[in-house]
């Protein structure tokens, strides 16, 4: 075992990919360059620090632990993991113009080639946000309610004036812990996370203007470092995404979080709409099409903050009897159609059951993170309890230039805990698809299935039987059919001493210190065991399953190895109730996955993606 130390007091750096050379920038200006970025971001933080100069560093600074107190690490050497339009608008079409052009079908693929004519292309791109309510007016989309659009949205975007008109300039914006923007390669605003993207255009040009700077010497600028802050990259396409955190978070988990924001506007337009958009216009701004969904971006981002399926990359079940799951599964499979693809059942935002289509199975399998993305978008607007809702969305790990069409429908109103989610290639499909849930409603009440689903509860950690044992988060790798199978995990609530929105937090960077330990880049580890100032920590990864564990301070190391083989074979006992073991499957078509995989469709279709009007 060897004790894994780290330093104190991080300097300031600059972290690229390539070795420096002799194109590289000189030091002196790249210097500049993030003394203008800081007193951009922290002024106050600038002048203290005006006289430090800037350094490129080819390794990634040593973060400091978490907690204050001394922590004594076991680790075991591992070895290395190997884990990753030209849209024809008329720059004189006003918004009010592309309302009334837009179609009521959404667009049957991102990837499509968009058409030359004026009429066909109008609204291709153009998101409904712009025009609420025009799938309720065309008879598709919403049902039931009068103008629910409308009402959610006004009702909903009250809550989100606070964040947006923050002034930036103020010192309560700048102690915000994470800061997240979006901008494209031209240096216009797309997306702020706190105070509104005009406001921060001058330092949004000053970050392209560093990533700009750095390209010329053919390098790619990955991450600055500053003694409290770090501040991320990622560039993808045209869009340029950067994280500046006071967090302890490691540069890999915020990139990927960034990547998480990056694949959230990926499923509202498709990557082949962006890229197309940019190619015609340089500078054309991103937030015309964006118009309304910051809170699907704000949403998201809280849920990365205080989730941990997003850290583990996995999708948390909700614990369920192993009959009603099945029962549950058994219903979605005789309630089909042709070109459905993916049934989905969630409760409390967790899943349920899921029931994929047997040659989409053979093909490829449902990623973790579209599944976030969906549990995010459903929960981001109450919108989705209106009715029932017909919308494109784009799974970007399945295929980044098209979309799917999402039956949206809530089976408990008003309470409004249990969602179906219907996935069908086919834009036609939505009477066919509404008919599927009705068969599953009815199945449903004649099983009595929706008041067992509403007792259905996490689980407390006490539970489990052993004593000093406070959380744990195991995710488990020996599944059967683990190629095809959606990546799970199960944790218990968090209780006291953790019942606290801060102590919660706390708990969860704890575990991202683990977590970023366990898959370092450099050295990466299996077994460390970490004592905290108010709690002792293990995190074990092997073969069969990743296990972040915490205990009271007093643990030893031998009792909780032995209070984690206890607990190993309670999961083993509970893992049907835990875990969706054998996904359920169905057959459709012959080829169901045409429209989704096969690139472009036969039908070209100018329609629009319509559902930033559920917004």
């Amino acid at each position: 075992m060897d004790s894994d130390n780290h330093q104190e007091g991080v300097g300031q750096g600059v972290k690229i990919s390539d070795p420096p050379s002799d194109n590289n920038p000189p030091v002196d200006t790249l210097a500049t360059s993030l003394s203008l970025l800081g007193n951009h971001m922290f002024p106050d933080l600038a002048e203290r620090n005006d006289n430090s100069s800037g350094t490129v560093n080819q390794e990634e600074p040593a973060k400091s632990l978490p907690s204050d107190a001394t922590a004594q690490q076991s680790s075991l050497n591992a070895g290395s993991h190997s884990n990753q339009a030209t849209h024809q608008e008329d720059e004189e079409t006003t918004t009010a113009e592309c309302q009334k052009d837009i179609s009521t079908q959404p667009g049957d693929c991102g990837g499509e080639e968009a058409a030359d004519n004026d009429q066909s292309d109008s609204g291709e791109f153009v998101v409904t946000m712009l025009a609420k309510a025009k799938l309720e007016e065309q008879g598709l989309g919403v049902k039931g309610r009068s103008s629910p659009l409308l009402e959610a949205g006004t009702q909903e975007s009250l809550g989100f004036v606070s964040h947006r008109d923050e002034d930036v300039t103020a010192e309560s914006w700048r102690q915000h812990r994470k800061h997240v923007f979006v901008l494209s390669e031209a240096g216009k605003p797309i997306y702020s996370r706190y105070g509104s993207e005009e406001a921060l255009s001058s330092t949004m040009g000053v970050m392209m203007a560093l990533v700009s700077f750095v390209q010329s010497g053919d390098n790619i600028i990955r991450s600055v470092y500053s003694e409290e802050h770090s501040v991320v990259f990622l560039q993808k396409g045209p869009l340029v995404l950067v994280c500046v955190s006071s967090s302890r978070q490691s540069e890999q988990q915020l990139r990927g979080e960034l990547l998480y924001v990056y694949y959230q506007i990926i499923s509202m337009l498709t990557q082949a709409s962006i890229s197309r958009i940019f190619e015609h216009k340089k500078n054309y701004d991103l937030r015309r099409l964006l118009a309304g969904s910051e809170k699907i971006l704000d949403g998201l981002l809280n849920l990365v903050d205080s989730d941990p399926s997003f850290l583990l990359a996995a999708v948390h079940c909700l614990p369920l009897a192993s009959s009603l799951r099945d029962s549950l599964s058994q219903i979605l499979q005789k309630a089909i159609t042709p070109n459905l693809v993916f049934s989905i059942l969630i409760a409390k935002n967790q899943l349920l059951t899921i029931v994929q289509e047997k040659t989409v199975i053979e093909d490829t399998r449902l990623e973790p993170a579209d599944v976030h993305l969906l549990l995010n978008l459903i929960g981001a607007s109450s919108a989705f309890q209106a009715g029932e809702i017909w919308t494109p969305i784009c799974l970007p790990l399945f295929n980044p230039d098209c979309y799917f069409y999402a039956y949206i429908s809530y089976l408990d109103p008003p309470e409004c805990t249990v969602c179906l989610l219907l996935l069908s290639t086919d834009k036609e499909a939505f009477y066919a698809v509404a008919e599927c849930k009705r068969k599953i409603e009815e199945a449903m009440v004649a099983q009595n299935a929706l008041s067992l689903i509403a007792k259905a509860q996490s689980y407390s950690v006490s539970q489990v039987g052993v004593s000093d044992l406070r959380h744990f988060m195991y995710k488990p790798f020996d599944v059967p059919d683990n190629y095809r199978q959606l990546t799970q995990f199960t944790s218990p609530e968090m209780e006291a001493p953790y019942g606290s929105e801060e102590e919660k937090m706390r708990l969860l960077d704890l575990y991202r210190y683990m977590h970023s330990r366990i898959h370092s880049t450099s050295r990466p580890l299996k077994l460390i065991y970490h004592v905290a100032e108010r709690e002792t920590l293990l995190a074990w990864v092997t073969s069969k399953f990743e296990l972040y564990t915490c205990f009271s301070p007093l643990v030893t190391k031998a009792c909780a190895i032995t209070v984690i083989t206890k607990l190993l074979r309670w999961i083993k006992k509970e893992e049907d109730r835990l875990f969706i073991r054998y996904p359920p499957k169905y057959s459709t078509t012959p080829n169901p996955s045409k429209s989704s995989r096969g690139g472009k469709s036969d039908q070209q279709d100018s329609t629009d993606n319509g559902f930033l009007s559920l917004l």
